[in-house]
């Protein structure tokens, strides 16, 4: 019988790949839950090996959220509603 994988671990290993993880990090945010688009965003810098500055439970400015995410390799971007 197969070992399972616990999913945390194949979650992190998933985000590893850039295709993966902006699909993620798009999902996430078009929830509308800002808590759920950080947790994610914490998960990828997790999946890459990125060091996120701040302190645990202070709301990280725009500034910082976009420096993390160049450092992932990913840009913020606005667009249109009814672009989709």
């Amino acid at each position: 019988m197969p070992r399972s994988v616990d999913y945390h671990e194949h979650l992190i290993r998933s985000l590893r790949n850039a295709r993966e993880a902006r699909a993620y990090l798009n999902a996430a945010l078009e929830e509308g839950d800002m808590q759920m688009f950080l947790k994610a965003l914490r998960n990828v810098a997790e999946a890459r090996g990125v060091k996120r500055g701040g302190k645990g439970g202070e709301k990280p400015s725009i500034q910082s959220i976009d420096a993390l995410l160049s450092s992932l390799g990913f840009r913020l971007a606005v667009e249109s509603k009814d672009a989709a």
